[in-house]
C-alpha cells in the first residue's frame, strides 16, 4: 500500500488500538467526500490491528450514507454521543434523548435573554428526521430536511438535539450567552459554523466513544482522536492524543496535544502515515 509521498506498511505495531475521527472538517472535504489517500491510510491503519471509529455530531440519518458508502462495517457515535450504532447490522445499539421540558425551558430562557431564536431539531431513531423552521440557515449540504410549519410539532416526539440560530449574534457569542442561561438545563455544543446545539446534559462524544470503545475492549490510552471544533474538546480529553485539523477552531487547537493539515490537504493521513512509518 502507498501513500501519496511513498510507500508504507500495510501491516505493523502501530501504536494505538483505536482510531476516532470526527467526520465534517475532519475526515470529510468540503464536498462531503472522503479522499484516497486517507482511505489509504485508514485501511493500513486497521491492516496492523486498529480499529477506526466514526464519531459526529450528526444523527444516524444524517450519517449512514457516508458509513455506507466507505464501506464502513463497525460501530459509529452519532448525534454528538448520543447514539451508539452498528454500521454492518445497521442497528441503534444506544441512544440519549433529550428532555424535552427542560430544553423548552432552556429555550425560553435564552430568548427572554437574547430575543428569537431561530430553531431545527433532530429526531430520534434510525430514520428520525431533522426538523428546520422557518429562517433557519440549512447547514451540512443537501441532507434532507422536514419543514416545522407548527412550533409545537417540535415536542411531539423524542428529540436527541435542538439546533439554535440567532439573527445577529455569533456562533461564539450565541454558544456563551445559551451556557450562560441555560447550561444547568441542557447542554450546550459548537459543532460548525452556525450549528449550537441543545443536548441532553452532561452529554459529549466522549459519553459514546467510551461505551464504543468498551464494546471494542478498547482504552482511552489506546486511543487517537481527530477533529476540528470545540464539540470534539471531551473526545480529546478523553483520548490519549488529539490532533487537530488545521481548519480547527481555536478553542480545540489550544487543547490538541497537535495540529496536522486540514481536511482538504489530507491532515488524517498526514499523522497516520507517520505514525505507520515510525512502527515500520
Amino acid at each position: 500500500m502507498t501513500s501519496a509521498d511513498g510507500p508504507f506498511p500495510a501491516k505493523g505495531a502501530f501504536p494505538y488500538k483505536l482510531v476516532a475521527t470526527d467526520l465534517d472538517g475532519t475526515l470529510l472535504r468540503s464536498d462531503e467526500s472522503i479522499s484516497p489517500r486517507t482511505r489509504e491510510a485508514l485501511a493500513a491503519v486497521t491492516a496492523a490491528g486498529a480499529a477506526h471509529i466514526v464519531v459526529t455530531g450528526r444523527a444516524v440519518p444524517w450519517t449512514r450514507h457516508i458509513l455506507d458508502d466507505l464501506g464502513y462495517q463497525g460501530l459509529a457515535v452519532c448525534g454528538q454521543g448520543a447514539q451508539v450504532y452498528d454500521a454492518g447490522e445497521h442497528r441503534l445499539l444506544t441512544s440519549v434523548t433529550l428532555d424535552r421540558q427542560l430544553a423548552a425551558l432552556a429555550l425560553a430562557k435564552i430568548e427572554a435573554e437574547v430575543g428569537p431564536l431561530l430553531l431545527a431539531a433532530s429526531r430520534d431513531g434510525l430514520d428520525g428526521e431533522v426538523l428546520v423552521a422557518p429562517g433557519y440557515r440549512r447547514l451540512e449540504g443537501s441532507l434532507p430536511v422536514v419543514p416545522l410549519r407548527d412550533a409545537a410539532d417540535l415536542w411531539s416526539a423524542p428529540l436527541n438535539k435542538v439546533y439554535v440560530q440567532h439573527p445577529t449574534l455569533s456562533d461564539d457569542e450565541l454558544a456563551a450567552v445559551t451556557l450562560r442561561v441555560a447550561g444547568g438545563l441542557v447542554g450546550v455544543t459548537m459543532a460548525g459554523a452556525g450549528i449550537v446545539e441543545l443536548l441532553p446534559l452532561g452529554l459529549s462524544k466522549a459519553t459514546g466513544l467510551s461505551l464504543a470503545a468498551r464494546r471494542l475492549g478498547v482504552k482511552a490510552a489506546e486511543t487517537i482522536a481527530f477533529g476540528d471544533m470545540p464539540n470534539d474538546i471531551a473526545m480529546f480529553a478523553w483520548a490519549a492524543h488529539g490532533v487537530a485539523m488545521s481548519n480547527a477552531h481555536d478553542e480545540l487547537k489550544s487543547v490538541a496535544d497537535e495540529v496536522t493539515a486540514s481536511n482538504e490537504e489530507d491532515g488524517i493521513a498526514v499523522v497516520l502515515e507517520r505514525l505507520l512509518a515510525g512502527a515500520s
